[in-house]
This record gives structure tokens, C-alpha cells and sequence, in this order.
């Protein structure tokens, strides 16, 4: 690319459509915000700046991409206010004066989150090619055009203007290719026609469309480019529209997976969505042999080794599961930040729970209703029923008893227990950290241990039992 690149991003509607006190562009599609894809799409461009010219809502707006962008971007982020909302044309014209002039400049939209990098690639390529830069429309052929701009070409291919489809003549509306309000322009040509704007018109708005009109009067070439892939230019309008388009992505992507090998028991009930809370982009890594039942949600970043079967109604945020692993039906998986880790053949589930820094060890089995917090467990650790383990070092072999639970909190700070390698922990055992069990050790069932116990050593703590003969229950009291 020959000049620097500014990007453009209307994002100023209301969006009454969609029926929300939200604004539209921050709707998620796939865990994100509507304009946080249009944002990462335009940093793969390398852009020089980026102008989010917002309206409705604008401070949540800007706030709300604020604080996604981050100070480590590459590419410094600008908002500009359209106040009152006066068309498209009006909307770019408040942007001009935060454009240095001698770039190209491409305009997006704020709902219109599926383009991709190398498309948007070749639209400023097309503007780029000619001396002074040309006017370069990205249009895209539908099947059914009914409501689009028409995109009128000459006989050499040549972009004449763009008839909307109320104006547009029978053999107009005969033509299947539209515009999708996406465009690259230079910078200087941009500014000299936006103040030639006028809003003589039905709707006494300014529209950005009449600038093709002054491009072909002013000779400076207007290129079309065109592509038959509708999903990359659809907007969203409504709660269908966003419905639609999210099955339509995440379609997209289970297809690939498929491609890679990846055996999905329903395409149509898969979700790869991203973490909103860690900032971790949606990737799905897959070994070979891996099977995916129904309902499963994946979030941010999640690697599946080889043979890993998953198994219906997952969701899995931000882990690692190592090959041979088995996660059984509606287990939770959440590694947030700190990640989670599942060794080779390990067994999760089903309706388990692993939370933030749970890194388990080959062969190690996390039962039904079993929840895992910041905690390592080595090869071989059980924990097969009803039970918490929060805060743990639990060591090779250990059995850990059904409603037994780690005390790791003290009402104000976090304390650890280690539990060392062949350790047996009885049913329904409190263990009070801070607090060491050494190896080989046993804790008998409903013992509450407050205090270390030595490597091979039985440990019971239990109120003495008390048998009362003939005890009677208390009887309800007859009403009134």
C-alpha cells in the first residue's frame, strides 16, 4: 500500500430496530461487539488512525472501545460526534477534520462485522492503483437486490453511480450487483467533494452516495469492487438480523473445523465465541481424531490434543486439554485469565466445574459436581464425587472422598493445603487451610483436621455419638 491508511467507522445510529436500551454496535455476535470486530478487522490493515464517529449513546460508545483498545495498539483510535445524525455524508464531514489529508481513506460500518482483512485489502489496492487515487466501491452480486443501490456500470466496466432501488428504472432493478457502503477514497479528492454536499432530497439528508456522482464529473476513476460473498458486507438492523448472522459465522466456522478433521456431531448446534473478560480472541486449536458432541460452546482460546472427546452441552473458555482426555456431558471449563490445564487422559464430568488455575495431571479423574479452583492435581488424583478443591497442591494417586472440601478462606485471605502423593480422604472431611497432609497419609471420613498431619498417619476428628432411647420427635400444633 502507497499512502498511509485512515479508517473510517460510522457508528453514530440509534439502531431502533433492535429494541434495546444498548446501543446496535455494541450487540455481540460471537461473544464480541459488533463494532470490536469492524475495529480488528481495520488493525489488521495496519491503519495509521481509526475514527469511530459516533452519535447515540456516544460516551458508552467511545468508553466502551476505549477501554478494548488498549495503550499498546499500533494505531492511534479517534472518535468524532455526529450530533444531530444527517446522513452518511454529514456523518463522514465530522471526521475530516481529524484526517491529515494525504492518505486513503476507507470507510466502514459500525454493524457490519464480518468483512475480511484481504478483502478490504484489495478495495484500497484498487484505490491506490490509479495516479491521485480512485474512488473504490466494494459491491457485492445477491441473489435478490430488492431495497440495495444499484451499482450502474458503462459499457468498459466503469462505475457510472449508484441508482437506489426507489429510483432505479425496471432495467436498473434488473441489476443484481449493490453497493455495500463500504469505499476507499483519497483523503484530499474526500474532502473537496464532502463540501459539496447538499440535502436536496426526500429525507434532507446529507448522503455520502453523491460523491460518485462528483468523482465521474470530476473524471477521477471510480472502480467497483466486487464480490459474491454477501456475509462479509451483511449489517445488522434488528434481534433476526443478528440471530441470522451469528448462525451464519458460526456456520463458517464449524465448517473449517470440519475440514480439518474435526468431527462435530451438529454443525448447527456448535459455538466458538470470544472472552469478552480475558481479551482472548476465539480459536479453536484441534489434534487429530477429535469429537465435538452437541451444544458445546467454546470461548477464547482452547486447544483439544489428539482423540479428545467432548462430550454434549460444554462450554469451555480459555483451556488446554491434552490428547486422550474425555470431558463429559454439561462439564464447565473457565480459565479466564490464569488458564486451565487438563492432562492425557484425563476424565472431567460429567457437570463438573474448573475454574481459573486448575491444572490437572495425566489419568486424573474430576467427577460429578466436582469444582476445581486454582488447584494442581498430579497423575493419577481422584476426586469422583461432590467435592471442592480450592487452593490445592494434591499430589499423585490421592483419593478425595465424596463432600469433602478444602477451608482455603479465612473471611480475608486465601490459604493453601497440600495434600501429598497416596494420600486417602474420607467422605465429607472439612480440611482447614492453611494445612499440610503428608504422603501416604489417611483422614477419616466427617473429620474436620485443623492442624498438619504426618506422612502415613490416620487422622479422625468426630464429636463423640450420642444415642437417645425412645425419643420423640416434635409434633406440629393444630391450628388456631
Amino acid at each position: 500500500m502507497t499512502s498511509p491508511i485512515d479508517i473510517l467507522i460510522m457508528a453514530a445510529g440509534k439502531g431502533t430496530r433492535m429494541k434495546s436500551r444498548r446501543p446496535k454496535v455494541l450487540h455481540r455476535l460471537a461473544g464480541r461487539a459488533l463494532l470490536q470486530h469492524v475495529l480488528d478487522t481495520a488493525a489488521q490493515l495496519q491503519p495509521r488512525s481509526a475514527i469511530v464517529i459516533t452519535g447515540h449513546e456516544a460516551a458508552t460508545v467511545e468508553a466502551a472501545m476505549a477501554a478494548s483498545h488498549g495503550p499498546s495498539a499500533d494505531f492511534a483510535l479517534k472518535f468524532a460526534r455526529q450530533e444531530p445524525q444527517l446522513g452518511t455524508g454529514h456523518a463522514v464531514q465530522q471526521a475530516v477534520p481529524l484526517l491529515a489529508g494525504d492518505g486513503t481513506v476507507l470507510v466502514l460500518s459500525g454493524d457490519v462485522p464480518l468483512t475480511q482483512g484481504d478483502t478490504l485489502r484489495d478495495l484500497i489496492a484498487a484505490s491506490q492503483t490509479a495516479v491521485g487515487g480512485a474512488l473504490a466501491l466494494l459491491t457485492v452480486t445477491l441473489p435478490d437486490p430488492t431495497g440495495y443501490g444499484r451499482i450502474v456500470r458503462a459499457a468498459t466496466g466503469a462505475v457510472q453511480g449508484i441508482v437506489e432501488h426507489k429510483d432505479a428504472s425496471a432495467a436498473q432493478r434488473a441489476i443484481t450487483e449493490v453497493y455495500s457502503g463500504i469505499m476507499a477514497v483519497p483523503a484530499q479528492r474526500l474532502a473537496g467533494w464532502l463540501a459539496r454536499l447538499t440535502n436536496t432530497n426526500a429525507q434532507g439528508e446529507y448522503y455520502l452516495t453523491d460523491i460518485v456522482a462528483m468523482a465521474v464529473q470530476d473524471g477521477v476513476p471510480v472502480v467497483g469492487h466486487c464480490i459474491a460473498d454477501a456475509l462479509q458486507v451483511a449489517g445488522v438492523n434488528s434481534p433476526l438480523q443478528l440471530a441470522e448472522l451469528e448462525r451464519a459465522h458460526q456456520g463458517r466456522q464449524a465448517r473449517a473445523l470440519m475440514e480439518q478433521g474435526v468431527r462435530l456431531a451438529d454443525p448447527a448446534r456448535f459455538d466458538l465465541r470470544d472472552d469478552v473478560r480475558s481479551g482472548a480472541k476465539a480459536a479453536l486449536v484441534c489434534g487429530q481424531d477429535v469429537e465435538i458432541d452437541v451444544g458445546c460452546i467454546f470461548t477464547g482460546r482452547v486447544e483439544l490434543g489428539e482423540g479428545v472427546q467432548i462430550g454434549a452441552h460444554c462450554c469451555i473458555a480459555n483451556a488446554r486439554i491434552a490428547a486422550g482426555a474425555i470431558i463429559h456431558p454439561y462439564t464447565h471449563i473457565d480459565g479466564e485469565k490464569l488458564g486451565v490445564s487438563v492432562g492425557e487422559g484425563a476424565l472431567i464430568g460429567p457437570f463438573a466445574r474448573l475454574r481459573p488455575g486448575a491444572q490437572l495431571g495425566p489419568e486424573v479423574h474430576i467427577g460429578n459436581f466436582v469444582e476445581v479452583k486454582n488447584s494442581t492435581l498430579a497423575a493419577g488424583a481422584k476426586a469422583n464425587h461432590l467435592a471442592y478443591l480450592g487452593d490445592a497442591t494434591v499430589g499423585e494417586r490421592v483419593n478425595y472422598g465424596a463432600g469433602s472440601i478444602t477451608a482455603n478462606y479465612d473471611g480475608a485471605n486465601k490459604h493453601r493445603t497440600v495434600i501429598e502423593a497416596d494420600v486417602h480422604i474420607g467422605s465429607n472431611c472439612v480440611l482447614v487451610a492453611p494445612l499440610t497432609i503428608g504422603a501416604g497419609g489417611t483422614v477419616g471420613a466427617g473429620t474436620t483436621l485443623t492442624k498438619d498431619a504426618p506422612p502415613g498417619s490416620l487422622s479422625v476428628a468426630r464429636g463423640k455419638p450420642i444415642n437417645i432411647a425412645q425419643w420423640q420427635r416434635p409434633a406440629k400444633q393444630p391450628k388456631g
